[in-house]
């Protein structure tokens, strides 16, 4: 029988890790879409994900589906999100006997009238689980207070394609980054690539590029609720979301990346995978302390970026007038951030998932 790995969709930078547990465990992953509040259309195409995926894949109905998995497959992999999905399969695996992992993402539990309500559920699932898999440092000392031990979280380092963003950028790729999308040849971009949501610090971010002290250009490659918005600032210029062949260029060609999210009742940043791509390009983040990569240890405040508090646009605006006036320190911090980044493998990954299947189904 296969090992069952839920997830919601087949994103690219998942792609590379569900296809190592394939070969290395016969893992089969069930897709059941949703999971965000807001998922562009570009996203969530979950029937061309399946068509093109090369590893076993197949989409789930719903909790039904879930709740079933223990009788078809000799364990099951679930993440934190889904809603009824989690407890269905974490019940299902229970009922026919079967080892269950969980995949834990969260490092401080929603406060959404929802998830208040399913706390003991959820809760019980992360005492009780065989084995949980975290995207870091930060989310496993979370499951370790609830768990009240750590011997069996096992860390799976969030990462991107290095061969893909780790890839050195010629200058004249650069160049037509700058021509396709009308950006000066001199001109200094500051770049945020991601969802345009507030939780993200997208508004922040915007009330922060007024009090730049440094001549600059915000761009924004996303799609989202504040799109307006961000066309209206001042300074700032929107792009649609570009192919992520395209995304490493657009870091080359920028002094350094943002990421200022800020946490809400329903969302605190698991990880921010934006950060591992800029820093293979070696440019520094300015990031929030409300951001995983913070929090699990991959951006270091003066080491490798810089962070800042959550929801105050003015830390962030003195933090980003810093590294475009700093030249050095910004040469210096990028540097940092290429070998701070370079370990997150998806080899380190699957290694994270080999362990915890291993003492799952001793147990």
């Amino acid at each position: 029988m296969a090992t069952a790995l839920l997830t919601t969709y087949l994103t690219p930078y998942r792609s590379p890790l569900f296809q190592l547990l394939a070969e290395r465990h016969g893992v089969e992953v069930l897709c059941y879409g949703g999971g965000e509040r807001y998922v562009p259309s570009w996203f969530a195409d979950l029937d061309h994900q399946l068509a093109v995926a090369p590893f076993p894949a197949r989409r789930i109905g719903g909790a039904r589906e879930a709740l079933a998995l223990g009788s078809q497959y000799d364990l099951v992999i679930a993440p934190f999100a889904g809603g009824a999905i989690l407890p269905a399969a974490y019940a299902g695996a229970r009922r026919h006997g079967k080892p269950f992992v969980l995949w834990a993402s969260v490092w401080a539990w929603p406060r959404s009238l929802t998830h208040v309500a399913a706390l003991p559920v959820t809760r019980h699932i992360y005492r009780h689980a065989d084995a949980v898999i975290a995207y870091g440092e930060h989310v496993r000392r979370f499951v370790a207070g609830i768990r009240g031990r750590d011997d069996d979280v096992f860390i799976a380092p969030q990462t991107v394609e290095p061969e893909l963003f780790a890839r050195e950028v010629a200058a004249d790729e650069i160049e037509r980054f700058r021509t396709d999308h009308g950006l000066g040849r001199d001109e200094r971009l500051v770049l945020y690539v991601g969802r345009l949501v507030p939780e993200k610090g997208v508004g922040v971010l915007l009330d922060a590029w007024p009090r730049i002290g440094a001549p600059a250009t915000l761009v924004l490659i996303g799609d989202g609720p504040l799109a307006g918005r961000a066309r209206e600032t001042p300074g700032a210029r929107l792009l649609a979301p570009l192919a992520r062949a395209e995304l490493p260029a657009a870091y080359a060609a920028s002094e350094l990346a943002v990421l200022a999210s800020i946490p809400t009742p329903r969302f605190r940043e698991p990880w921010g995978l934006v950060c591992n791509e800029a820093m293979h390009q070696a440019r520094p983040v300015v990031a929030s302390n409300a951001v995983g990569a913070v929090a699990g240890g991959l951006v270091v405040d003066e080491l490798n970026g810089l962070v800042v508090p959550a929801g105050d646009p003015g830390e962030l605006a003195q933090a980003i007038t810093r590294l475009l006036s700093d030249e050095p320190l910004r040469l210096r911090l990028g540097a940092a951030a290429r070998e701070a980044v370079r370990p997150y493998t998806y080899d380190a990954m699957a290694q994270a998932f080999d362990r915890a299947l291993a003492l799952a189904r001793r147990r």
